[in-house]
């Protein structure tokens, strides 16, 4: 690791919580550069939810380099954007019902909630933006104004300006309703919340520890903005492309944003970023918001074989079906230690386990890694435990890695027990 040590900035992050040198992958599993074997919890932090190294994918992207097809075009017409676009609106948005222009943003998801909130502000004529607790929209400078937690914020970067924060679904506990709260402020030309532009929230918080809006939460949110005027953005980056089972991770709830910011999986593993938008929302002025890298039309071919998981109801109902087995699995964890006193929150395939006491969760993932499992953690602490496998992963995988986990926690808790009765030091 010594050459990543010397020469890499140390803000490199995930190369700390799994210090191997990787060099294969295929489907749900990672080989580093000695041989050894790794089941991927992490998935790229929801970029992989088709697996490392798709062979539809993999398979189209080569015949597309070897036929010298364009890779680079910024917002230039394609065949491979045309056939994304086509693909696009043949599968996923008509069958659905849904209106969207699409915009292609930069390369990354903060690229695609930066436009979002900027284009908002440039229709709606104001500049305040409600976010919420806990929230996570991206590290630039307009995402992280929206983004809670205080270890990406400083106040020396300036970003208090121009947002608001609201308490997410369930902060207060199950029997404050947080959008009647929002209300009371909305309502209240003296409580110093002014009128915003938008609202962004997530319908599950990925890193804010894996907190589930509920429908009903979500449908009152929509009809609250509606009576305002105020935009609903969905950031759909992490818990769209079915982790949550449909494709939309806000279709449950069945209301309709007025932009969705979509990235991370939506590239098949290479970089990609989308902004959705009701069509009487497109005022930009050509080239009025660009970017170098918004044109990846290696990302098109590739979303476009990823997409064809969409054309039936399989990769849905295997969400189901496989997020039902993580669920079953940590609820017996939690029953099996319950001096952890742990709780376990998720839906389709994005499942957190809280174990709630500081540094355990860290602790567990260290343990995982040992044993040949990549999970990391989420939550203002860091004290979740967060599921995010590949949505193709085998369920003979899924199981290998969820008993890791379990034999990760029994490890630590017998660990823990002989530190106290002074058997080990």
């Amino acid at each position: 690791m010594r050459i990543f040590e010397q020469v890499e900035s140390d803000v490199r992050g995930y190369i700390r919580a799994f210090p191997a040198i990787f060099d294969t992958a295929e489907g749900a599993e990672l080989v580093d550069e000695n041989g050894n074997r790794y089941v991927d919890f992490f998935a790229g932090a929801g970029t992989l939810n088709y697996g490392h190294n798709n062979p539809r994918i993999t398979k189209a992207l080569i015949e597309y380099l070897e036929r010298r097809g364009i890779v680079h075009a910024l917002d230039k017409a394609t065949v491979a954007k045309q056939t994304f676009l086509q693909t696009f609106v043949d599968t996923i948005l008509s069958p659905r019902n849904m209106e969207y222009k699409v915009q292609f943003t930069g390369p990354t998801g903060t690229n695609a909630v930066e436009s979002a909130l900027k284009l908002a502000r440039l229709v709606k004529r104001r500049s305040n933006i409600i976010s919420f607790t806990n929230g996570y929209h991206g590290l630039t400078m307009g995402a992280l104004a929206v983004t809670g937690n205080t270890f990406y914020r400083d106040e020396s970067y300036g970003l208090r300006a121009n947002t608001d924060f609201m308490p997410f679904d369930g902060y207060f506990g199950p029997d404050v309703d947080t959008v009647e709260y929002l209300r009371r402020f909305l309502e209240d030309g003296s409580s110093g919340v002014d009128l915003p532009a938008a609202v962004i929230v997530e319908t599950v918080q990925g890193e804010g520890g894996i907190n589930v809006a509920s429908d009903e939460w979500l449908q009152k949110l929509e009809k609250l903005c509606r009576e305002f005027d105020i935009l609903l953005i969905i950031d759909d980056i992490q818990m769209g492309n079915g982790r949550t089972g449909p494709f939309f991770s806000f279709e449950r709830a069945n209301i309709s944003p007025d932009m969705v910011t979509v990235s991370k999986s939506i590239g098949g593993g290479l970089p990609m970023s989308l902004l959705l938008m009701r069509p009487e929302l497109d005022q930009w002025q050509p080239g009025e918001h660009t970017g170098t890298f918004r044109g990846n039309n290696l990302a098109f071919v590739a979303s476009t074989q990823a997409l064809s998981y969409w054309d039936n109801e399989d990769l849905s109902d295997a969400v189901t079906y496989k997020g039902g087995i993580i669920e079953d699995e940590l609820n017996a964890i939690v029953e099996k230690y319950p001096e952890l006193d742990a709780e376990v929150r998720g839906v389709g395939m994005a499942w957190g386990l809280d174990l709630q006491k500081p540094g355990l969760a860290g602790e567990v993932s260290g343990y995982a890694f040992r044993r040949g499992l990549l999970i990391e953690t989420a939550g203002a602490g860091g004290d979740v435990l967060k599921f995010l496998p590949p949505l193709i992963i085998e369920e003979e995988i899924l199981r290998e890695g969820l008993a890791i986990v379990d034999k990760s926690i029994e490890d630590l808790v017998t660990r823990r027990q002989k530190i106290r009765s002074g058997s080990i030091r």
